[in-house]
């Protein structure tokens, strides 16, 4: 068994395709196939299902998985080190969210303040988010919804009010609040299941047992705003949209929703299990070491270990 199979299994792992990972890899469909079948010879297991051209990692697969992106993750964490102790820069810092909008500034402040550090953003949904600390791809997220794995660790960063965006006009354009229920209705424009705004709004109208009419579903949070303003439906946006004044770009009109819980809270998660560079440290200092965002409800800073058992 080498190094150069255990990345092959991990790819082909991620992807359950064949063609994909091969892709990834840079390397011949053949060549990956037959690679993975000697790994699967040595270690006597199979470690996919094979249906035609299609495979799904099966229950050794996944158990064999744990323990290689635990390796892959330790020997890539060592690699890191060297390479921070030999460097005069303070190393690298991998830093994910759902939507870039929300740690724009506070990636740009960071820089400013630590030239030196090599910090590099993602965009990710939560799911991915939960795979990149597992293997070491980031150092951490900013998550507006709890991430499952085990070994995370969190601060809370900020909690904010989420507010309903109308387009001007609206019959309710001058309310000042709203019940889930008037809502049943309405057609809303949100992003696609995995991302905070979808969840929020699926789990208001859960409580109140109804379903949401959504027409408009995307992949950028940041982009409700812009089809809201254009008539496309309603939706729940932050109200940290409305503090920065993007209404004059892009007029909507607020609403509240008078619903327990509508609100969004951005946490730092990271994995204890992982190396941290100087310049992951520093970032971790950097960010909860002041308010995240202008104004922010009472959330005081307490690091606690992740429950997977939360809900988003």
């Amino acid at each position: 068994m080498d190094l150069l199979q255990l990345r092959y299994f991990q790819a082909v792992a991620r992807y359950e395709h064949i063609s994909r990972a091969a892709e990834e890899l840079r390397v011949a469909q053949p060549s990956l196939s037959r690679t993975l079948a000697r790994l699967e010879a040595e270690l006597g297991s199979p470690l996919f299902d094979r249906e035609g051209r299609r495979i799904r990692l099966n229950q050794y697969g996944a158990m064999f998985l744990r323990h290689v992106d635990r390796a892959l993750r330790e020997l890539d964490d060592g690699r890191r080190a060297l390479r921070d102790a030999r460097d005069t820069g303070l190393g690298r810092v991998g830093v994910a969210s759902e939507t870039l909008l929300t740690i724009t500034h506070l990636l740009g402040s960071f820089r400013a303040a630590h030239p030196r550090a090599d910090a590099r953003l993602f965009q990710s949904t939560a799911a991915e988010m939960s795979r990149q600390l597992r293997v070491g791809e980031v150092d951490f997220c900013v998550a507006s919804q709890p991430l499952t794995g085990a070994n995370l660790a969190s601060i809370e960063l900020a909690r904010e009010e989420v507010l309903l965006a109308v387009p001007p006009g609206h019959r309710l354009d001058g309310r000042e609040r709203v019940t889930i229920p008037e809502l049943a209705d309405e057609p809303f424009v949100s992003t696609r299941q995995g991302h905070w705004q979808r969840a929020l709004l699926d789990r208001l109208f859960a409580a109140e047992g109804l379903t949401p009419l959504v027409s408009c579903e995307g992949d950028e949070p940041g982009a409700s705003q812009d089809m809201i303003s254009a008539g496309l439906g309603i939706g729940l946006i932050p109200a940290i949209s409305r503090r920065a004044g993007t209404e004059t770009r892009v007029p909507v009109a607020w609403v509240h929703v008078d619903a327990p819980d509508c609100h969004r809270v951005l946490t730092l998660v990271w994995n204890r299990d992982a190396y941290l560079s100087e310049a992951a440290l520093k970032f971790r200092e950097f960010t909860t070491s002041r308010p995240f965002m202008t104004h922010r409800l009472p959330a005081p800073h307490q690091e606690r270990a992740h429950d997977p058992a939360d809900t988003p």
